[in-house]
This record gives C-alpha cells, sequence and structure tokens, in this order.
C-alpha cells in the first residue's frame, strides 16, 4: 500500500479514537480531556495539509449528487471542528490560560454542542468513505476475493450496531446535547469506561452504516441512469 495512504489511514483512526477519549471528559479529567485536545488540533492540521488537493480540486469537475454531499459533509465537519477548537480556548483550565474569562458559560455551551455535533459530522465523513477504508483493510490483510457468508456476518453485525446505537441514542438523551439543552451531559458515577466506549462506538456505526449504504444507493441509481 501507498505509504502516504497508510500515514492518513493511521492519522484518521488515532483521531477517531483521540475523539471518543475527547467525548468521555468526566472519566479521563480536565488535564488528559485538554491534552488530548491540543494532540487532535495538531492532528487535525496534518490531516488538511495531507488532504490539501481536496481543496485545490473544490470548484473543479462535475457536481454531481454524491460529491456534493461530500462537500457539505467536509466543510461541516471543518467549522464544527474549528468552533471546537476556538470555544476551548477560553474554558481552558490546564493547558491554554492565557485568556482567562470569568462568564464562560456560553463557550462552555458552544463547545460541548460543537463537540457532539463535530462526533455525528466525523461519523458521517467516515462513512463516506468507508468503502474506500475498507477496500485499503482489504490489501493491509490481503483480502481479495469476496466471501458470502463474510458479506452476510458484516451485515448482520451493521443491523444490531445501528440497532443498539439507536437505543443508546435515546438513553443518553444525545438530541438534547445538540441543542444545548443539557449543556454537560450526564455520566453516572458506576459506569465503566468500556461501556462509554462501546455505547459511543455504537452511536458512530449509525451514521457510519447509514451514511455508506446511502452512498451505495445513490451510486447504484446513477449506474441505472447511463
Amino acid at each position: 500500500m501507498n505509504p502516504k495512504m497508510i500515514i492518513r489511514l493511521f492519522i484518521d483512526v488515532t483521531m477517531t479514537v483521540l475523539m471518543l477519549v475527547a467525548m468521555g471528559y468526566q472519566m479521563t479529567g480536565i488535564l488528559a480531556h485538554e491534552v488530548v485536545g491540543v494532540i487532535l488540533l495538531v492532528l487535525f492540521i496534518i490531516h488538511n495539509i495531507l488532504n490539501r488537493r481536496w481543496y485545490k480540486a473544490l470548484l473543479k469537475g462535475k457536481f454531481d449528487l454524491r460529491r456534493i454531499l461530500s462537500i457539505m459533509v467536509n466543510l461541516l465537519f471543518l467549522v464544527s471542528m474549528a468552533a471546537v477548537l476556538i470555544s476551548s480556548i477560553p474554558i481552558s483550565r490546564e493547558v491554554l490560560t492565557l485568556i482567562p474569562i470569568k462568564n464562560d458559560m456560553i463557550f462552555m455551551q458552544i463547545h460541548v454542542m460543537t463537540s457532539y455535533w463535530g462526533f455525528i459530522i466525523m461519523a458521517v465523513h467516515i462513512g463516506m468513505s468507508w468503502g474506500t477504508i475498507i477496500n485499503a483493510m482489504r490489501r493491509m490483510t490481503g483480502i481479495t476475493g469476496s466471501s458470502t457468508v463474510r458479506t452476510f456476518l458484516l451485515r448482520i453485525s451493521a443491523v444490531f450496531i445501528v440497532v443498539f446505537g439507536v437505543q443508546t441514542s435515546f438513553e443518553r438523551n444525545l438530541g438534547t446535547k445538540l441543542v444545548v439543552y443539557d449543556p454537560f451531559g450526564f455520566l453516572g458515577f458506576d459506569e465503566s469506561s468500556i461501556t462509554f466506549i462501546m455505547d459511543y462506538l455504537a452511536i458512530m456505526g449509525i451514521y457510519i452504516c447509514g451514511t455508506h449504504y446511502a452512498v451505495k444507493f445513490i451510486q447504484k441509481q446513477k449506474q441505472n441512469v447511463q
């Protein structure tokens, strides 16, 4: 595999893992949360530098439905992450304490809300590229042929993840966190980190699976028209 592709895949996976860690700030503590945020900022900048050709070709070529959706998702992800990072500066308590602000509630609410939106948009972003990711993993593992049994098991797993993710979304009141109704969220004192990670991976799975199959449907419709 192309070394640059391996680096991109590594950075993307690392960013996804760190995003999950950042979402669990009540478990990690403020210092670890802010350090993870700084690392995410650095990786986000590197990610955009490695994908700078995408920006150069933004207004070139044909604009079919899939490309329009891809551009919208990427730009929304960029805006949400920028909002998360900018709003984190005035509320920092450990790492970035250069701009102390007394009335920082509005920044806290913006930070939390855009974090959850960024988390969901990130999952959609991954779903848009899921086919490419799977192909890259196949090349890395040497799996080239197709398997009916493997495909069936993967689809059953996808259904299970989506059902569990929808249930978890309601249990964690994810909808309220997207409108700043519950800015601080809630985490039970007896909750384990494994439970937290599994729940949020399932929530990610909703949007990854949904986006992936939506993209496949769009591509199939395009082929039928042609």
